[in-house]
This record gives structure tokens, C-alpha cells and sequence, in this order.
């Protein structure tokens, strides 16, 4: 398993462009061909190139595991079109567009916003896992302030641990706070994993590294640090 720095054209919020399952990774179209290698070589997955809401904020506007994406309403027809060939789509008819922020989700369980509260039971019978509502920090952006793979979870470093709690026995992590790209504790923006893999913003410092690391590769598996330059 690896855990390597990355970045889009020197963007380090790469976690913004992308998002992975332990079943495909889905990508904005603008990666340059070492990009490409990199996302197969880490992740191990099918690499899906595609944008949503017109935009190549695809972190963003989608959620999921290896079931499915989630997605607004506002997806465009093309777009929706394209993705149900490639994958499992489902459409939530809300205003609230950014569902990367407001969704975190693994294999083995959901956790959403209060904001989409109303849609729990579509959530829990597409993804296959149980879904709950909870905050981090106090917050509802659940999927902006943390990050998950099958292995553990990386949360906001000022998360409640009644919080943690929460995300501890949902998903079946591990979970530890940390911070990505110099500090920045919005962990989902620089970070891209599953769990064969892990790309970390290239701004990203040491102690940063080693503890993503500890977090999100299991203890049992040797992890290699690569720098990607892009």
C-alpha cells in the first residue's frame, strides 16, 4: 500500500478534483498523463474522467463508496448520462448542491448532514451500509471536515469526541484528527484514498504525512512515501 504526494498542476487542494472508492476513482478531465499514472498506480481502481454541474469540482459536488456515487439534481443530463454507463448514480432532488461536503461514507457505514436528513433512507438501501446524521466541530459539513477509507478516518483536529465516537462505531475505523497541506485542518480538500491507497497534497509536511499514514494504512501493511512531481 502507498501513500504518496500529488498535486493537479500545482494545485494541492487536490482532494477538490477527486474522490475515490475501493471501486473507481472519479476524476475532473484535466490531468496531465503522470497524473494519470500516479491515480492508477496508488489507488489501484478504474479512473472515470468526467465533470459535474459543469465544473471540475468532482470532490465536490459528489459522495459514495464502492456502490455508487451521490449526486444532486443540478447534475447536468450529459453528465448523468455518461456516469450511469460507467457506475451506480444516485440523484437527490435538493438545493444543496456540494454533497462531497455533506456526506462521509465508507464500506461499512454512512454518516450525512442534517441538511439531507430526508434522504437517509435512500442513502442507507443505495450505499448497502447504515446511515446516521452527525456534526464535526459542531458543523454539518461532515464530509468536507473529515476523510475515509476502509482502513480509518482522518477528522477536523478540533472534532468533539462524542463526535469521533460517532464515526468510530458507523464506519468501523479507527479515527484520529489530524491536518493536510501545511495545517489545513479541512482534511477532505488535500486528501484522495481508498483503501488500497493514498494521495496527499504536496504541500503536506512530515509529521502530516506520518500521521495520515498511521490513520488510513493498516498497521500490518508496509507503506512507501513517493513524491510526485507534476
Amino acid at each position: 500500500m502507498r501513500i504518496e504526494k500529488f498535486d493537479f498542476k500545482k494545485e494541492p487542494n487536490i482532494g477538490l478534483f477527486c474522490f475515490s472508492t475501493d471501486s473507481f476513482c472519479l476524476s475532473n478531465f484535466d490531468l496531465s498523463e503522470k497524473n494519470i499514472k500516479t491515480i492508477k498506480n496508488v489507488l489501484n481502481v478504474p479512473l472515470i474522467q468526467t465533470s459535474l454541474l459543469g465544473t471540475p469540482l468532482v470532490g465536490i459536488f459528489a459522495a459514495g463508496n464502492s456502490n455508487g456515487i451521490i449526486v444532486s439534481n443540478h447534475i447536468f443530463d450529459e453528465e448523468l448520462e455518461f456516469l450511469k454507463k460507467k457506475i451506480n448514480v444516485l440523484v437527490l432532488k435538493t438545493n444543496y448542491t456540494a454533497i462531497g461536503n455533506l456526506i462521509l461514507a465508507n464500506d461499512n457505514g454512512c454518516v450525512i448532514s442534517k441538511k439531507l436528513s430526508k434522504f437517509a433512507d435512500q442513502i442507507e438501501n443505495f450505499l448497502g451500509v447504515k446511515v446516521v446524521v452527525g456534526k464535526i466541530f459542531g458543523m454539518d459539513l461532515v464530509g468536507s471536515l473529515a476523510i475515509c477509507n476502509n482502513n480509518g478516518c482522518i477528522v477536523h483536529k478540533m472534532a468533539k469526541k462524542s463526535e469521533i465516537d460517532v464515526l468510530k462505531k458507523i464506519l468501523d475505523v479507527d479515527v484520529g484528527p489530524g491536518t493536510v497541506n501545511f495545517g489545513n485542518p479541512w482534511v477532505k480538500s488535500g486528501i484522495i484514498t481508498n483503501s488500497n491507497g493514498v494521495l496527499v497534497g504536496n504541500l503536506s509536511t512530515g509529521p502530516e504525512l506520518g500521521n495520515i499514514a498511521d490513520i488510513l494504512i493498516p498497521m500490518n501493511k508496509n507503506h512507501k512515501l513517493h513524491k510526485n512531481n507534476n
